[in-house]
């Protein structure tokens, strides 16, 4: 059986048992579901574009499919997806992939031998794989401990994940911008203010090409702007960039900030934003 089409189904089932008798999941676990495949849906344009291989492939994608697997139970136990209230969802989805053990119930000979043999076996795909599901979240990758194969791999896992996730991250708020009266109801986007000024600090790391610490954030100004953070250094992989380009996330933050506010840098920021998208490099592994 192809790999990943018996994780899906594993997957499938376990969410299966968050649906009501007549088989619906709760908006919120659905919307998350959708999430989920569009994650995959990324994860897997990224490994064509970057010429993965067969094993590389599949383990970004697997990463891709189990990143919020916490998700359904932190909302049935919680009522809440905010980690702050609740439970770091990284961490959650991390301890219930292992409890599963869907990936140690994969069959070795499913993939090719050469490929797993330089990672160390199987052993070397399911580190990758909860790795990335472990620091999809984190504000940076914790830097490669060596140059093996192995390492290699839990690295590319990580980044494609969580470029994937920051892509379909971009599709969400834009379709809740647009779906919804962000002026009236803040409960949608996080109870933050319209009508305050970007905070000085965040755009002083922007502008120098530094992560945000997301504790900063004040406005709702200040969280669009941590996703324009994102295009300028939280994108690892140049597919990655490419489609931020093609699909016209920069130039949507850009308009909806000049409706939140007057301020000046918004253009400046975007500019630094447009150029690091524009750019034809591929960051380190290790940064």
């Amino acid at each position: 059986m192809d790999p990943l089409y018996f994780l899906e189904q594993n997957y499938n089932q376990y969410v299966a048992t968050f649906r009501s008798p007549g088989g619906k999941l709760p908006e919120m676990m659905a919307l998350k579901l959708h999430h989920t495949e569009e994650v995959v849906r990324n994860a897997a344009l990224i490994a064509e574009g970057e010429r993965f291989g067969a094993l590389e492939s599949f383990t970004a994608k697997a990463a891709a499919l189990l990143h919020d697997t916490g998700r359904y139970e932190q909302l049935k136990r919680y009522a809440t997806f905010r980690d702050s209230d609740s439970v770091d969802h990284a961490v959650f989805s991390y301890d219930i992939v292992r409890s599963e053990g869907w990936l140690s119930s994969l069959d070795e000979a499913s993939f090719p031998q050469e490929e797993l043999s330089c990672v160390g076996g199987l052993d070397g795909v399911i580190e990758a794989v909860e790795s990335a599901v472990l620091w999809h979240n984190r504000r940076e990758v914790p830097p490669q401990k060596d140059a093996s194969e192995r390492t290699s791999l839990i690295h590319l896992a990580a980044h494609t994940v969580r470029d994937a996730d920051k892509l379909d991250i971009f599709r969400v708020l834009e379709e809740r911008i647009k779906s919804t009266d962000w002026r009236k109801e803040r409960t949608a986007f996080w109870n933050l203010s319209p009508d305050e000024k970007p905070s000085a600090e965040i755009i002083s790391a922007l502008k120098n090409g530094d992560s945000v610490d997301y504790n900063s954030i004040r406005s709702l100004s200040d969280f669009i702007l941590i996703q324009v953070g994102w295009m300028i250094c939280g994108l690892h992989f140049e597919t990655s960039r490419k489609l931020c380009r093609e699909r016209g996330h920069l130039s949507f933050r850009r308009s909806f900030l000049k409706e939140l506010t007057d301020c000046p840098v918004i253009d400046e920021v975007c500019d630094i934003a447009e150029k690091s998208l524009s750019a034809a490099f591929v960051q380190s592994i290790s940064s």
